[in-house]
């Protein structure tokens, strides 16, 4: 049985956080600019995500950083709508089932905070997340939604909650 628990981002987690985030986009040749791998933000997601309906969750494998997702009301997104963001793992703690619990805690955050809908960018390089969003209920859409500065990201999803 494995043992992780799922909390709130504290500063402490920053540069594990930036670590993680980089090496799976690297793993998956995906470090490519208009990418979160570029973005400056990446660096400090604990100040990116102390505003306003915004959460960040990360998890916790025996006790060790191994990736983590949140919601942020990314500027030009219909109302009522968020995304979700950041939903990165390291190779071992994948296909364990935390990825769709990071998800669906996400979901229940956005239902909290009233939105109706979430939004998600991604890469094909993905697949193996791509998949796991398709299980989740979301949709593709023929382009990006809101301004989020990652024009390296091809893949636009929603889901209605």
């Amino acid at each position: 049985m494995i043992h992780y628990k799922i909390r709130t981002i504290a500063p402490g987690d920053n540069v594990a956080l930036a670590t993680i985030i980089r090496s799976v986009l690297a793993e998956f040749k995906a470090d490519k600019p208009g990418t979160v791998y570029f973005d400056p933000t990446t660096d400090d997601l604990y100040s990116l995500f102390a505003v306003a309906h915004a959460e960040y969750l990360v998890v916790e494998l025996d006790g060790k950083l191994v990736g983590g997702s949140g919601i942020y009301p990314t500027t030009g997104l219909p109302e009522g709508c968020t995304e979700i963001v950041k939903l990165y793992l390291l190779p071992e703690a994948r296909g364990k089932g935390i990825g769709r619990k990071l998800i669906e805690e996400c979901f229940a955050m956005a239902k909290s905070a009233g939105y109706k809908q979430v939004y998600l960018e991604t890469l094909p390089e993905l697949s193996n997340a791509v998949g796991l969003y398709e299980s989740c209920g979301f949709r593709y859409l023929n382009a990006p939604l809101g301004n989020t500065g990652h024009f390296g990201c091809d893949l636009w999803m929603l889901k209605d909650l």
